[in-house]
């Protein structure tokens, strides 16, 4: 089901192609996911936010929610575990922005986000609708200033891992999993830090990727009560 024509469009800069926001014509059921995008403060997310001196890369992670056979769905990667970081580790498709990218306080997080999920997973961009940002977070072992950027998956295509170099596998996770509370865990890194966690899909999906999914089920209003006490420790690799 989806809205009528009555929706607002978000209002975002436009660069040379066009790019924008656009919450029209979006399934009725992300709803609320559009309401805490406009309405959701940094520190609501995370506790890590950019350093106010500026330092870290830019870059941008696709969030990208789509409807699979078991209703709305998230699609995620799993980078290949030869990489220097995160190896091994679910995350949203993404990097950091290029110079042709553009501005990334406008639309190069947008631009980036696409490109990059493309480059990794061989997504059509033409078939995704951009339709919020997150406020932009950071990732302190990476340096990385990072932008989340929502989509709507109008149109889906293919996916795979473009680079195996890269990628190991491309999947999607039904949001039923990520809101069952059977398949939710608290991580305990080596040097004591804990977070959220999903063991989904074959995958325990944790850190920065794990924290914004929990972030968005729980200002959704589609977190349910989970065990926060059960546990699953992480290896020193991690």
């Amino acid at each position: 089901m989806t809205r009528g024509t009555q929706d607002e469009t978000t209002a975002a800069t436009r660069e040379g192609d066009g790019l924008v926001l656009s919450t029209e014509g979006l399934p009725a059921w992300l709803d609320p996911v559009v309401a805490a995008a406009r309405t959701v403060r940094p520190r609501q997310l995370s506790r890590f936010l950019p350093p106010e001196d500026g330092r870290g890369r830019q870059s941008a992670v696709l969030i990208l929610f789509g409807e699979g056979p078991r209703g709305p769905e998230l699609l995620l990667q799993e980078r290949a575990g030869t990489l220097r970081s995160h190896a091994g580790q679910p995350s949203f498709p993404g990097g950091a922005l290029d110079p042709e990218d553009g501005d990334p306080h406008t639309t190069g997080p947008l631009r980036a986000a696409l490109r990059e999920a493309e480059e990794e997973t061989g997504l059509d961009p033409a078939g995704v609708q951009l339709f919020g940002v997150l406020p932009r977070l950071y990732i302190p072992v990476s340096e990385f200033v990072v932008t989340p950027v929502l989509g709507w998956w109008r149109e889906p295509s293919p996916v795979g891992p473009v680079d195996p170099a890269e990628t190991a596998r491309v999947f999607t996770v039904p949001v039923a999993d990520l809101t069952d509370p059977g398949h939710r865990v608290t991580v305990v890194h080596p040097r004591g830090h804990q977070g959220p966690a999903f063991t989904v899909e074959s995958a325990l999906v944790w850190g920065f990727t794990a924290g914004v999914i929990d972030r968005i089920l729980h200002f959704a209003g589609w977190e349910r009560p989970w065990d926060r006490s059960r546990q699953v420790p992480l290896d020193w690799h991690a």
